[in-house]
């Protein structure tokens, strides 16, 4: 059975680092590109950060500078570090990746950032 498996979210003070991962388990096709999306209490989800399977990256506006995503294509496992968290950071973070028969969602993380 193809899915994601997430895991490194938890309660951390402001100014904390965290590291999520994110492994495609069952997986035999190849996987293109891989993303990590938040989705805080009462709003849509939105996108933190993405790779492709070449290791150019994209990020959202609010979190460059702070948070950085990368990948190691060997173990199919998709990573984001996310340093100086702020509250407003707080959510439950998804990663996904984009396979030839369509794209994959983990089942989330939570993230909570206090003050």
């Amino acid at each position: 059975q193809v899915q994601l498996v997430e895991s490194g979210g938890g309660l951390v003070q402001a100014g904390g680092s965290l590291r999520l991962s994110c492994e495609a388990a069952g997986i035999i096709s190849r996987i293109n590109a891989m993303g990590w999306y938040r989705q805080a209490p009462g709003k849509q989800r939105e996108l933190v950060a993405s790779i492709t399977r070449g290791g150019s990256t994209n990020y959202a506006d609010s979190v460059k500078g702070r948070f950085s995503i990368s990948r190691d294509n060997a173990k199919n496992t998709v990573y984001l570090e996310m340093n100086s968290l702020k509250p407003e950071d707080t959510g439950v973070y998804y990663c996904n990746a984009a396979i030839l028969t369509g794209l994959l969602w983990g089942q989330g993380t939570q993230v909570t950032v206090s003050l």
